[in-house]
């Protein structure tokens, strides 16, 4: 179920490194940089798993250490729950990755 602004608001206080967006009914971006390509292609790679196994998938493009991400809900049009936490797990494995 898509998200009420007031609950989007509320949850981007969990995840201050990402950046609102209202575009396509609200969006979520962030860009993590790593030290290499290997460590980015090693986010890559482990966010793969998660977001099949969620069926959750991220709109991302890579740049040699940087990752750039943006997350929405298509079939409900905005922002819901599954895309804060999707961000929050991106985030978790960034740092154990090395961002």
């Amino acid at each position: 179920m898509k998200l009420e602004h007031i609950d989007v608001i509320e949850r981007m206080r969990q995840i201050p490194a990402w950046a609102f967006n209202e575009t396509r009914g609200g969006t979520i971006s962030r860009e993590y940089q790593f030290k290499d390509f290997t460590q980015a292609f090693s986010f890559m790679c482990h966010m793969a798993l998660v977001a099949e196994k969620r069926n959750h998938h991220p709109e991302w493009t890579n740049v040699y250490n940087r990752v750039a991400v943006t997350l929405t809900t298509h079939d409900a049009q905005g922002l819901t729950s599954k895309d804060f936490d999707m961000a929050l797990t991106m985030d978790s494995v960034a740092a154990a990755v090395g961002a």
